[in-house]
Order: C-alpha cells, then sequence, then structure tokens
C-alpha cells in the first residue's frame, strides 16, 4: 500500500521578489505549492517543509537567522508539520528526512519548491535511489537565468532541462491540477 507525503523543498524569501536570490516566477511556484498543501492538509496526508541555510560566510543569501532564510509565508508549515533545515541541495543528506518519512510508512513523495536545477533535482534523485515514488508539480518549483560558458540560459529553459531529466527515470513531471488530482483516486 502507497502512502504519499508532501515535500515543500526551499521556497523562503531569498528567492522571491526583494530577496537576495529572486528566481523567475517564484510567486507561481508558491501559490501551485499552496494549493498542493491545501490539498494535501484537506486529505489528511503528511507534508514536510524543507528549508536551507547556507552555512559558508558570507552566506550569498539563506544565512541562518535571516528574514531571508525563513520559509515564505504562502507556504507557512502547520504547527504539526515538521520542517528539516538543511546545509546542501539533496534534502536527504545530514538530515533526519529518511528516518521521518520511515517512522510515516512514506512510499512515494510529491515535491514542490526551488530550485528546479538544485535542490528539486538533487532530492528528487536521492530519493528515486532510496526507492521512493516521485512526483515532481512541475509547476510548483522555480528555477533561475543561468549562464554557463558566455551562454545565457533562461529561466524556463533552465527549468524544462531538469524536469525532462527527471523525467528520463527519477519520477512523474505533473502539473499542480493532475497532482491534486490524485489525491481523490
Amino acid at each position: 500500500m502507497t502512502r504519499t507525503a508532501l515535500l515543500i523543498i526551499d521556497l523562503q524569501n531569498d528567492y522571491f521578489e526583494g530577496g537576495k536570490f529572486t528566481l523567475s516566477k517564484t510567486d507561481a511556484a508558491a501559490d501551485n505549492a499552496a494549493r498542493i498543501l491545501a490539498a494535501f492538509r484537506n486529505a489528511g496526508l503528511p507534508v514536510i517543509h524543507i528549508r536551507h541555510e547556507i552555512l559558508r560566510k558570507p552566506a550569498p543569501f539563506f544565512a541562518p537567522g535571516t528574514e531571508g532564510a525563513q520559509i515564505h509565508a504562502s507556504v507557512v508549515p502547520a504547527p504539526n508539520e515538521p520542517v528539516i533545515t538543511k546545509n546542501f541541495p539533496n534534502s536527504f543528506r545530514d538530515t533526519d528526512l529518511q528516518i521521518q518519512l520511515q517512522a510515516l510508512g512514506i512510499t512515494d513523495l510529491v515535491i514542490t519548491g526551488a530550485m528546479s536545477n538544485f535542490c528539486i533535482d538533487a532530492t528528487t534523485r536521492a530519493a528515486a535511489d532510496l526507492g521512493y515514488g516521485c512526483t515532481v508539480a512541475h509547476d510548483a518549483c522555480a528555477a533561475p537565468d543561468l549562464d554557463f560558458d558566455g551562454v545565457a540560459v533562461p529561466a524556463v529553459q533552465v527549468h524544462a532541462a531538469f524536469m525532462a531529466a527527471l523525467a528520463m527515470g527519477y519520477g512523474a513531471i505533473l502539473p499542480s491540477k493532475d497532482v491534486i488530482a490524485g489525491l481523490s483516486n
């Protein structure tokens, strides 16, 4: 029997307008993540919030103890929802995420958040390697514009490339509406 949990990864203030590392379309991703969050809460399914802190000094963003490192108001945790603080892109590395998922009997994960090309990618790959069924709500994730070797890569292409790669073997990549509809099946 499957049991699904929602992971909301790094939807923190620094990724939003006015933050230290604004991503493209973060508000739209957070709105979709909030809809999924509401659906999970209504269904009585587990939700785990993940937040990143960068420990190196000076931290370019997500500095411990700053407003920028706090979870955005659109997906604020309920009192009964655990919040795991991580220091690496992979949410399983040096955290108790795996222990918490095992204690809840979780077999499948719905993954939302930021950045598509960093923590969403690393966590989804790790979760699949650990045997979890993974679904990434692609429109509930955000990415930045990047530059590589003098080539500008717009956020929409960064996001699409990483979602396409994950879809090749790490999980289902679905729009939020399909994720929400699947909760009632």
